[in-house]
């Protein structure tokens, strides 16, 4: 999705159309998905849409429960926000002090090709596209450090304060966030990275 012409499988192109629902509010809280209905929705078989109510489930946007079948998570309660940010702040200050004096010239460019990607989706008011790039950002420094561990305990809580997500509204402000981010790690100065990376998550 973040690429000029990408290449993806059935199943992740249902799996991004439900995120895409679920974070701009579509398909609300609590809303019970069946497997029948978004099988004729998207003109698949239900193993498709099984897998993928099975992988949004471990992101945290859908939940699981016996005899009730699948439906949207609710988003943090208030008392649980404070905890999700600090637990995503540890996370990732861990993920930036392992890769600070790692990353080379080729993930700079990479993570520069991102931030001018924001830039397009805000001027396209693809909110959605934000959201994922946004995520992509921070993703990349996630699974450089820890691989598909780390980015499989760090998604659930990165996607549960995305839900319904006003926040990633204003073009500039959220790219200068960023930026801070980028040059800090190019300048090695993991203080200075830290601390605008906490900035950044609210």
């Amino acid at each position: 999705m973040l690429d000029s012409a990408p290449i993806i499988s059935v199943r992740e192109q249902i799996a991004q159309q439900l995120r895409a629902d679920i974070i701009n509010g579509v398909l609300m809280e609590n809303t019970k998905l069946k497997e029948q209905e978004l099988a004729r929705r998207f003109g698949v078989s239900r193993g498709p849409v099984r897998d993928v109510l099975l992988q949004l489930s471990k992101e945290g946007l859908l939940v699981s429960k016996n005899n009730c079948g699948v439906s949207v998570n609710s988003s943090p309660t208030e008392e649980l926000q404070p905890l999700m940010i600090e637990t995503r702040i540890n996370i990732e200050t861990f993920a930036l002090k392992l890769v600070v004096n790692l990353l080379e010239d080729e993930d700079f460019v990479k993570l520069e090709e991102l931030l001018s990607k924001l830039n397009q989706a805000f001027a396209e008011e693809d909110y959605f596209l934000v959201t994922e790039i946004d995520m992509a950002f921070h993703r990349f420094f996630v699974h450089k450090a820890g691989g598909d561990d780390l980015v499989n305990l760090w998604q659930p809580f990165i996607y549960r304060m995305r839900m319904n997500y006003k926040r990633l509204t204003n073009a500039q402000e959220c790219y200068d966030e960023h930026k801070v981010i980028l040059d800090a790690m190019k300048a090695k100065d993991i203080n200075t990275a830290v601390n605008a990376l906490k900035g950044n998550i609210k």
